[in-house]
């Protein structure tokens, strides 16, 4: 039977299904429980036990215990380990991610561990990965798990958190309560649960954290979507106060060398803000436990030592999860266990077929009754209607600028902004033989959706089409993410093709770093 995880890259959390992840979190309850009772024959079912198989560690920032959980987890499957140091890496010689990967590919590895300060690298490197792999003529290609990309996901972190939520909850997945306290903005690891968590059928999120450190809004939209009970506080002490307090809670540490000034001079008032204190715990409900994606800062810690040794303490075995759930996930990926799996699997398809342009019937029509160049009617031409309608005639005049530059509509013509019912629309006029072939008519549906092009032959409309928000916009010079720690930045030089996947009627978000663009920043 066909292993449906092999030669799978995880890029997120949510490159696997809730199905994939429950089978993977009840794989690791089997590991612990032949590692508890040293049932050998079965633990050994469990390993790679391939000397010839490579797998690779390229860590591009600090990590401690991300880097040896995966170190102790590929020892245990006994491959062939590798490691790329940064600080001599290929890298400081300006060597692009898929030139690296390329020829790390080549020596025989097949999965690569990577954290990394840039977002989306993974997902980038699943597709290149797949190309070298096409070129190179692989039944599997290369498989990339992301050990952390920036302040995006960190999806290994969110399976073993998981998988010690699950314990703690009895394996119940009907319901749960979770406050997420500390650096929510620059948390990687909270992040992930905004799509993680929909392992549970009811969830309810507390998110505590002063308003310099607050969850984006892009993961709290994601939250509410998924059907999330989202609550909101500025400190521990308000969360106490306004009652219902969860009884498990998940703490990060606050990052802020990565804030100005200002933050630093106020770091003594926001630490304390997400800080447990004794006097606080006496009214906490029994049970209640404290997670900790770890490290803790010796100097600061969000959960003071002073709780290592009472009941509260759920953050070590958190941490010793992490070896089990990597362990199951590298064997997941090379194959060695998973045939047996029969839920859902995630697909993502990037080339979603979606028809966005359509011919509208132009009975009766004429161009002279409608538009005009100057004074006179158009004879011969084009004629862009209804852009941006329902915008500030100063944000239409700004776009039209946009959509002529990135078409190139020079020479005659002009531009119009003219009221459309209550509101106001833009209209280009472009006269004379232009034409516009299907490549440029796809560009103007992604760099004005919702307008409509009129081709004008003998002072008639020939030709119209209606053109609506196109599923994906790439394949465009023009376009780019703003993400400036994107790996599709221009700035990076990667070589990255911009990418955006439709998320609703005017937002795209970029397919590597996840960012939301309107679908005029995508152009910029």
């Amino acid at each position: 039977m066909k292993n449906r995880y092999q030669g799978r890259s995880l890029a997120v959390i949510d490159d696997l299904s809730r199905e994939e992840r429950m089978y993977l979190f009840m794989k690791s309850r089997e590991l612990k429980e032949a590692l508890k009772e040293e049932a050998l024959e079965v633990v050994d079912r469990f390993r790679i036990n391939n000397p010839d198989f490579g797998i690779y560690e390229v860590f591009l920032e600090d990590s401690t215990r991300t880097r040896e959980s995966f170190r102790n987890a590929a020892q245990f499957h006994g491959v062939k380990l590798g490691t790329l140091h940064a600080a001599s890496s290929s890298f400081n010689k300006k060597e692009s991610y898929a030139d690296t990967f390329d020829n790390l590919c080549g020596y025989d590895n097949m999965i690569f561990i990577v954290r990394s300060k840039l977002e989306g690298v993974c997902r980038w490197l699943e597709k290149s990965g797949r190309e070298y792999a096409r070129r190179m003529g692989l039944e599997i290609p290369p498989a990339f798990i992301n050990a952390g990309d920036g302040k995006h996901e960190h999806p290994t972190q969110e399976l073993l958190d998981e998988l010690t939520i699950l314990e703690d909850n009895k394996w119940d997945t009907s319901t749960l309560h979770l406050a997420l306290v500390g650096d929510l903005y620059h948390g990687r690891t909270v992040h992930s649960k905004a799509d993680g968590l929909t392992i549970f059928d009811k969830v309810t999120i507390d998110l505590v954290a002063p308003p310099e450190l607050a969850m984006p809004d892009a993961y709290i939209k994601k939250m509410k979507a998924h059907g999330y009970k989202v609550r909101i506080f500025s400190s521990i002490d308000d969360y106490i106060k306004a009652g219902d307090v969860a009884g498990k809670w998940y703490f990060t540490r606050p990052q802020l060398e990565r804030m100005g000034e200002k933050i630093r001079a106020r770091q003594d008032e926001l630490r304390g803000a997400i800080t447990a204190r004794e006097d606080q715990l006496p009214q906490l409900s029994d049970g209640t436990v404290f997670y900790h994606p770890l490290p803790r800062n010796k100097q600061y810690p969000t959960i003071p030592t002073f709780l290592d040794n009472t009941p509260f303490n759920g953050w070590e075995r958190q941490s010793a999860n992490g070896r089990i759930v990597r362990i199951i996930l590298l064997g997941l990926i090379a194959g060695t266990i998973g045939a047996d799996f029969t839920g859902k699997v995630v697909r993502k398809d990037n080339n979603i077929e979606e028809d966005f342009i359509h011919e509208v019937e132009i009975t009766g029509i004429r161009s002279g009754k409608r538009y005009s160049e100057g004074v006179q009617p158009i004879n011969e031409g084009y004629v862009i209607d209804h852009i941006c309608k329902g915008d500030t005639p100063g944000e239409i005049r700004d776009h039209m600028t946009v959509v002529n530059r990135v078409l190139k509509l020079t020479g005659r013509g002009g531009e119009w902004v003219s009221r459309s019912g209550d509101g106001y629309k833009g209209i280009i006029f472009r006269p004379g033989d232009l034409v516009l072939d299907d490549k440029m008519i796809k560009k103007l549906a992604a760099v004005a959706p919702g307008c409509t092009l009129n081709h004008i032959k003998k002072g008639q409309v020939e030709r119209k089409l209606r053109l609506t928000t196109p599923p994906r916009i790439y394949g465009f010079k023009e376009i780019s993410c703003k993400n400036p720690d994107c790996i599709s930045h221009p700035e990076h030089s990667e070589g990255v093709p911009a990418d955006f996947e439709r998320m609703g009627d005017d937002t795209f978000r970029c397919v590597y770093c996840e960012t939301s663009h309107t679908f005029k920043k995508v152009w910029g």
